[in-house]
């Protein structure tokens, strides 16, 4: 008979606890913020500020299909970035280890560095989220996109403290995304973009080995240690900006909100959640496809595979 140890039974008590609270929370947050917008100092200030800031008249209306292949391949990598995040914050022995080949056209003077083979998909996923960001950029600014994410008055903070005090009512904003976000919304977007997205990389780069050494010079001004627990706490901003706008797309018209993302299309089709919902399906296998011998063979493409012995 097998049993539960200590540590892992206290880690299980505690997250049993977290939903209640959660809910508790929540429940009297909603009174709150009702209880606040009922105020008629506050009713006013939600009038004057109804929530969504006026964008420049040359701003682009809906959505390109460019931005929805942008916005699916987005979240399929940030999935596994990540599910390889989590796993290398725990800092278990790697199973497997990978060394690149160092001939051909990548060719350097020192000895490839030896890494764990989640460290090597958190990289190869890494690189190709990059790949993907700069071309959002370029894309998003060359065709005025960035309009819709980047504030372009001061009336964008105090509509965000309205459209934040809607939602925490439960009286949804009223706003059609595929014409203008609402403030807080704009907000949130211009943070992942622009913000929290440069710090993942600078700190992963950071971080990342055959670049770690080289930035050694930085440890009196962003030591390691710190550009460590910045990622972390990046990866978690991350997670719970995912969950929340997961959460609102499906809670405020999810019919509309994924033929708008999905589709690129502003009607009432289906589009796109068949899209979604295939998206979704490619996700799972994925996940459950990136077995260890489905990961030693595509990494054995571009260097050599040793797996460890497992421990008796």
């Amino acid at each position: 008979m097998t049993t539960t140890p200590a540590p892992a039974r206290s880690r299980w008590f505690k997250l049993l606890w977290i939903v209640p609270i959660a809910l508790v929370v929540i429940v009297l947050g909603v009174l709150a913020a009702r209880a606040i917008t009922g105020i008629p100092a506050v009713q006013s200030f939600m009038t004057d500020y109804p929530g969504q800031s006026q964008l420049p008249d040359d701003a682009p209306i809906g959505f390109p299909v460019w931005l929805s292949w942008q916005h699916g391949l987005n979240a399929f990598f940030l999935l596994f970035i990540l599910r390889t995040g989590w796993i290398l914050h725990q800092a278990k022995r790697p199973d497997a280890f990978w060394t690149r080949k160092n001939d051909g056209r990548i060719r350097t003077k020192g000895a490839p560095v030896r890494i764990g083979i989640d460290l090597w998909l958190h990289i190869v996923i890494d690189t190709l989220w990059v790949l993907n960001g700069v071309v959002y950029y370029v894309l998003i600014f060359s065709t005025g996109q960035w309009q819709r994410i980047v504030p372009t008055s001061w009336d964008v903070f105090p509509n965000a403290v309205s459209a934040g005090l809607q939602y925490a009512s439960f009286e949804w904003p009223m706003d059609n995304g595929w014409v203008n976000y609402n403030a807080l919304q704009l907000l949130s977007y211009f943070a992942v973009v622009f913000i929290a997205a440069p710090i993942a990389v600078f700190t992963g780069l950071r971080l990342s080995p055959g670049f770690a050494a080289r930035f050694r010079s930085l440890d009196k001004v962003f030591p390691y240690k710190t550009a460590k627990r910045v990622h972390y706490w990046t990866m978690i901003f991350f997670v719970v900006f995912t969950v929340t706008h997961v959460t609102l797309v499906l809670a405020t018209g999810a019919q509309r909100n994924l033929q708008h993302m999905y589709a690129s299309r502003d009607d009432g089709g289906w589009a796109g959640v068949v899209v979604f919902a295939s998206s979704v399906v490619l996700m799972i296998v994925a996940w459950f496809g990136a077995r260890p011998a489905v990961l030693d063979r595509l990494a054995g493409l571009g260097g050599t595979v040793r797996r460890m012995p497992k421990r008796p």
